[in-house]
């Protein structure tokens, strides 16, 4: 610890901190303007000056930019100050709008100027950048002040290069240095300039009352888990700011920040309804509770429990797909019980667990700060994961290596040392050549594969046949740009690995995240800082739902049915069922064989969201009863839905989320619930209640769910409710004593002491192009909209990203004779869609993409039948298709 006196007090704080940090924990106002804790020191605006005696005679210095020093002796507000900062004051405000102060006097520098009685000189440039095209940021330059944050934290935070300082002397100011608006500039609207702004120049459009409530909760969109405030005027939201944890440190995306109208929309559903006559008619909650009851008990009585399922909720609380899970085999009795992470991250959950013993990222976000090189694989985080991509790109602007593997040159991509597009599909044996080069230039952590691995001399003999050279041709990537790869990778220590969809959305998912855990085992990237293999989860609870026990074959904990069921028994005072449950896909092949007659499903849109959308239909076409718990009248509710039970949002409920990093993060009620709406925990314990088994659906909130919750997931025990309220934990954590877990696997791996390479030999999907199919598609997601843009084109977000497209090299659109706009028909072996075409350099000639955001769009009506070898993941990521030119 440092001592220091402060006007005369004297204060400890801990040797490293920004004396400008010490003043503010002392409670000592110290103005300034220029300074932002998210960014790095400026002292421009030298309104944080004080005096520090050094030798007995006081220096002025800037207190932002210096660390504090034992037996420093600090005076803030001496007359002398004072003076200064008016003076300052005075240049700063010398070209400023009167106007502006008395529309916004709570600004930060409209206060400052009202507490050292300066008057803005009102003498404007009339030169300033104007713009208003943009659908959330404001542009009122006239209000600048070159302070500079906006260029500051556009570069150092999010990584854009946006605004920049353009001109000099008198004659600077700030703008967009490559485009004429901040959308053409390459702005991604997270609205961190708009943040950090402390007049106004840069301001959120659409935020029209200042809020009279702020609360803190976790975003709803992707799993990286942000932390965020929302603020409420008359029962609406209003605006959206972050909150500096550490999962996000002060920063948001555009979805975050900005896309929350959904919780609005027109088209909410808030009441009850059954459709009868093909129609749907609003009913009373005991109507439709009756009915859904009545419907179940009916199909339990004639067909037996194991002609239901039930489908959990990445977008649903842990509390609530516990719950789910719970009536399934406790009311029900059945563990037909899945959730969305099957098409997802399944795939990487069962890797993760078969090899090391725990299906979760084995590090923290944290990490991504001490690590020296990354590998990304099949993943696009700067779109996908924002928050997550902006804290890799800063660290590789920073010096850290970057190997890409992407079909696509995406952001990242243009950014790495070794870029491998590798051709889709064939991701075994470009990770199998990465293995082969690391065993035959010898840059293995001999170390490591001695005291943690078995299995190498096996593996290397296996391995030696997927040499570079050997695959190169038919992964679409020169062998030395693999070999490249690898070496960057063992040359890293620390290597930290994420990888996403591109990974496991194939028909060897699974095998492929397991190649991946192969290089790190070999190079020691594991129980240790800065390493790992981490999934990027793509929804902002999917790795709850799942681990809270929405899977056939786990119960909440990712525990073993044989093992943990006892237990489970035990507390729920009721046996478990004896059959294996189905997953999603296998209800999916039962209900086409008459077999499955209901599903219930919440919060997930299964006929829009699965792969080889005919088949979809033919499965829910004859089923007896479709459940669908949701927020609005989705595309399986339209087209095959029998009872409709309208749930809250997440804006409107208690609970918890869990991240991609093994966080549980509370979310909090800020709106109360509209029109009829309950919370989907409310719902399934009436359900309960209803079909006559009340025992166990009787809790009072979301808290008591957790606590039971607690008492079965012994990893989960310590995260209660007072500790999450002030805690950012990663589970394993045990006890309340326990820190929680940022990184697994230090000592030992759950299976043991070493983990066994695996040897995945390569097998083709039987999805390939041919003369009547010849280019290949891939599908995926964009920064502004949200899977199946349920929320987000219920949005201003529609104006960013108006429609999905489908994206082609351009000597593909000009074989076709296309361009940007035309709208073409893509048809595949397993339907057809209409999509716009946007050419772009990022593509590969022979390869397409596109996302599948619009439900009118459908684009899975296209995607393939073929599945994941071992989990039953459909291959989104390959499908074979021809295009048509339709004169539209």
């Amino acid at each position: 610890m440092v001592q220091l006196t402060i006007n005369g007090v004297p204060h400890r704080f801990p040797a490293g901190t920004r004396l400008l940090d010490a003043l503010q924990a002392a409670g000592t106002d110290v103005p300034h303007l220029c300074h932002d804790e998210r960014l790095k020191p400026s002292g421009a605006c030298r309104m944080c000056v004080v005096e520090v005696e050094v030798d007995g005679e006081p220096r002025p210095v800037a207190s932002c930019t210096v660390q504090i020093q034992d037996g420093m002796t600090v005076f803030t507000h001496t007359p002398a100050l004072e003076a200064l900062r008016r003076t300052n004051l005075q240049l700063i405000a010398q070209h400023y709008p009167l106007q502006a102060v008395w529309a916004e006097p709570k600004r930060p520098f409209h206060q400052l100027l009202a507490k050292y009685g300066v008057s803005p000189g009102g003498e404007l440039y009339s030169d300033v950048f104007r713009d208003d095209s943009h659908p959330y940021i404001g542009v009122a330059m006239d209000r600048c002040i070159q302070c500079y944050r906006c260029v500051r934290i556009c570069e150092e935070v999010q990584g854009q290069f946006v605004w920049e300082a353009l001109g000099r002397s008198e004659n600077t100011r700030v703008a967009p240095g490559k485009g004429d608006t901040l959308l053409s500039g390459g702005c991604v609207s997270c609205g961190a300039c708009v943040d950090t702004c402390p007049t106004g120049a840069l301001f959120d459009k659409r935020v029209l009352a200042a809020p009279t409530s702020w609360t803190r909760t976790t975003c709803v969109y992707c799993g990286v888990g942000c932390q965020m405030e929302v603020g409420c005027v008359d029962r609406r939201l209003m605006a959206v700011r972050p909150v500096d944890s550490p999962v996000n440190r002060g920063h948001l995306c555009v979805k975050g920040r900005y896309a929350f109208d959904f919780n609005h929309a027109p088209d909410r559903i808030t009441t009850p309804m059954i459709r009868r006559d093909g129609q749907w008619q609003e009913v009373t909650w005991d109507e439709a509770l009756c009915f859904t009851a009545t419907r179940l008990q009916a199909i339990i009585d004639r067909y037996g429990p194991d002609a239901i399922g039930v489908l959990g909720s990445a977008r649903a609380t842990n509390e609530e797909n516990y719950l789910a899970q719970k009536l399934a085999r406790m009311v029900i009795g059945t563990n037909n019980v899945d959730c969305c992470a099957r098409v997802c991250h399944t795939p990487s959950a069962k890797a993760l667990k078969t090899m090391l013993g725990t299906g979760a990222a084995t590090n923290s976000f944290d990490d991504i700060e001490v690590a020296k090189a990354f590998l990304l694989c099949g993943v696009n985080p700067t779109e996908n994961h924002p928050i997550v991509g902006a804290r890799i790109k800063q660290r590789v602007l920073q010096g850290a290596k970057l190997v890409v593997v992407d079909p696509r040159r995406t952001e990242l991509a243009a950014l790495a040392d070794v870029h491998l597009a590798v051709r889709p599909g064939f991701n075994i044996p470009l990770f199998n050549a990465m293995a082969a080069t690391l065993i035959e230039e010898d840059l293995v952590d001999r170390s490591f594969l001695a005291e943690r691995v078995t299995e190498f001399d096996d593996f290397a003999v296996f391995v030696a046949d997927y040499a570079p050279e050997r695959v190169a041709d038919s992964c679409g990537v020169a062998a030395e740009a693999i070999r490249a790869a690898a070496r960057l990778y063992a040359a890293g220590q620390p290597s930290m690995c994420f990888h996403g969809l591109g990974v496991t959305e194939h028909m060897q998912g699974t095998e492929g995240v397991m190649a991946l855990i192969n290089l790190a085992l070999l190079t020691g990237n594991l129980g240790k800082a800065g390493a790992g293999i981490n999934p990027l989860r793509g929804q902002n609870n999917v790795q709850g739902a799942a681990q809270m026990g929405c899977d056939p074959v786990s119960l909440t904990g990712a525990q073993s049915i044989n093992v943990a069921g006892p237990h489970f028994e035990a507390v729920w005072g009721a046996r478990l069922p004896v059959n294996r449950g189905l997953d999603l896909l296998e209800m999916m092949d039962a209900a086409k064989a008459g077999q499955l007659k209901a599903i219930w499903a919440f919060g997930y849109d299964v006929y829009l969201s699965l792969a080889h959308a005919a088949d979809t239909a033919a499965a829910l076409s004859p089923l007896d009863l479709v459940i669908v718990q949701d927020l609005f009248l989705n595309q399986t509710a339209a087209a095959f839905g029998t009872v409709f039970l309208p749930a809250a949002s997440f804006f409107e409920k208690d609970g918890t989320f869990m991240n991609s990093d093994r966080r549980v993060q509370r979310i909090r009620t800020v709106l109360p619930l509209p029109g009829e709406t309950r919370p989907d925990w409310w719902i399934i314990q009436a359900v309960a209640g209803y079909l006559g088994k009340p025992q166990g659906f009787s809790f009072g909130g979301p808290e008591a769910i957790w606590d039971e919750i607690r008492q079965l997931w012994p990893a989960g025990a310590g995260l209660s409710y007072a500790r999450l309220e002030g805690e950012s934990l990663n589970w394993p954590c045990p006890d309340e004593s326990h820190p929680g877990t940022p990184i697994l696997h230090r000592d030992r791996f759950a299976v043991g002491k070493t983990a066994a390479l695996a040897r995945i030999a390569f097998i083709p999907t039987s999805e390939q192009v041919n003369d009547d199919y010849p280019l290949l598609l891939t599908t995926g997601r964009t920064l502004p909209h949200f899977n199946a843009g349920t929320m987000s084109y219920r949005t201003p977000n529609a104006e960013l990203r108006p429609t999905d497209t489908l994206d082609m090299a351009p000597s593909d659109a000009a074989a076709y004779g296309l361009a940007d706009g035309d709208t073409v028909r893509v048809r595949s072996r397993y339907g057809e869609a209409l999509l716009p075409v946007r050419v772009t350099e990022a593509m590969q000639a022979g390869q397409l993409f596109t996302s599948f955001h619009r439900p009118d769009l459908f684009v899975n009506r296209l995607t393939s039948s073929v599945r994941d070898r071992m989990v039953h993941a459909p291959e989104f990521k390959v499908t074979a298709v021809r295009l048509e030119k339709t004169g539209g």
